[in-house]
This record gives structure tokens, C-alpha cells and sequence, in this order.
């Protein structure tokens, strides 16, 4: 079973806990796993914790991490830049699930990352 979300974002790098949205996509009676794909070559999805000011280093540590300017790409589109970083972080995750309930640890939190905003992004949960 797949369920397709939105995501909206103000700012040309964010991070946005989806942990609540992914939550609601999984069935009450679903055990395996969720997998959750960003289809889009410029944002990523990742695992960590939701606390404001780590979402806030993530942020400033993935913009010092790679240079807005100077690359190849940029010549087409000029956001070269967006997507290194959601490579560098990845289109989906895996988590386990139990009787409909996300198995993550406890301060585990699924975190959809934005990396040529603002936009309105979709995310897809799927459940096996």
C-alpha cells in the first residue's frame, strides 16, 4: 500500500520533522516496514532527531558542506549545489513497523530535507 504526502517549505534549505505524516500513512494493522521516498532529485528524507536546534545544525552544517557556486551544472539550472546535497543524505528510508505503529527509537524521528526550496514536495510511504 502506498500513500503519497506533501511537504511545503519556506526557505531554500530546510529541514521538516514528517515523523506525525508518516505516522498517519501506515495502517492500523500494518507490520514490516515503511519505506519513505522523496521522487525528487533535489530534496532527501533521513533519520535523526527532531530536536529544533539539531534541525538548525543540520541545516547550517549541510550549507557550509558544499559551496552554493562554481559548479558545472549550475550553467542549466543553478542549483548544482541541491543536488549534491540530497545525495550526499539520500531518497528514502526504512523503518520497521508493528502492529501499525513506526518502531523507531526514542529520539529517532524521520526528517524530510529540502534542499532547493521553498516548493511543495510529495514523499511516498510505502507499506510491506
Amino acid at each position: 500500500m502506498a500513500t503519497t504526502l506533501s511537504v511545503s517549505t519556506d526557505e531554500r534549505l530546510s529541514v521538516v520533522d514528517v515523523t506525525d505524516q508518516v505516522a498517519t500513512a501506515v495502517p492500523a494493522n500494518a507490520d514490516g516496514t515503511a519505506t519513505v521516498f522523496v521522487p525528487h532529485t533535489t530534496a532527501a528524507v533521513t533519520i535523526n532527531e527532531g530536536e529544533p536546534r539539531l534541525i538548525g545544525d543540520l541545516e547550517t552544517a549541510l550549507d557550509g558542506l558544499v559551496e552554493d557556486d562554481g559548479w558545472a551544472h549550475d550553467q542549466i539550472d543553478n542549483n548544482a549545489d541541491s543536488h549534491i546535497r540530497a545525495s550526499l543524505i539520500g531518497p528514502s528510508v526504512t523503518v520497521p513497523v508493528s502492529d501499525g505503529t513506526l518502531e523507531l527509537g526514542t529520539w529517532q524521528s524521520i526528517l524530510f530535507v529540502e534542499c532547493d526550496g521553498p516548493r511543495t514536495r510529495s514523499l511516498t510511504v510505502t507499506t510491506s
